[in-house]
């Protein structure tokens, strides 16, 4: 399972909080002070790059987020994270995370979820994350994440639910530029999301 840590992102936005993905066997005691985090924004996309010297390799954590309010007026952020100590892209893709405080959203596992606009749909399943409250992962499944990273590279928004109860419309303005700086940050080829 893979431990959360958020990243404030210092003057873009109140609402806006990224959320970088460490897989546990990342974390070292030995590690030296880290260089301050490297931003950008996109649009409405904001990337953050986290470097850590853990003494034997230069860590990378490499996240975009974009913030966005929900029917209610209640904001929140949808995250993608990715490190260069995971499965790199084509072989795994950014973890996708969406962090929001609403209690009326499904909780557990296996939650059905749907991004969508009048070009298309792309189903995938989430789980609220039982150390981090308020933000629920999406099952990482390598065909699905991609279907979804292709369709936020077309859509310039996408309306998300959970079990049918409508999360968002979330901007995609900026993602394409985003998740280059990713790819580019972390050392990935983006080529087969956005060309």
């Amino acid at each position: 399972m893979m431990s959360m840590r958020s990243l404030a992102g210092a003057g873009v936005l109140c609402a806006l909080a990224i959320v970088a993905v460490l897989p546990l066997s990342s974390v070292t005691w030995a590690q030296t002070t880290p260089a301050t985090p490297k931003m950008e924004t996109f649009g409405k996309w904001s990337t953050l790059v986290d470097e850590v010297d853990t003494g034997e390799d230069l860590r990378k954590t490499c996240a975009a987020s974009t913030a966005f309010l929900d029917p209610n007026g209640t904001s929140g952020t949808l995250t993608l994270a990715i490190s260069n100590g995971d499965a790199l892209p084509p072989d795994g893709y950014p973890t996708v995370v969406i962090a929001i405080r609403n209690n009326d959203l499904p909780k557990g596992d296996n939650i059905p979820a749907v991004f969508g606009d009048d070009k298309g749909k792309v189903k995938a399943s989430f789980h609220l994350s039982a150390d981090a409250g308020g933000q629920w992962m999406m099952n990482n499944k390598t065909e699905t994440t991609l279907a979804l990273l292709r369709a936020m590279r077309r859509a310039s928004a996408l309306d998300v639910s959970f079990a049918d109860i409508p999360v968002a419309t979330v901007s995609m303005d900026g993602f394409t530029k985003a998740y280059r700086s990713l790819g580019t940050s972390c050392g990935f080829a983006t080529a087969d999301v956005a060309p």
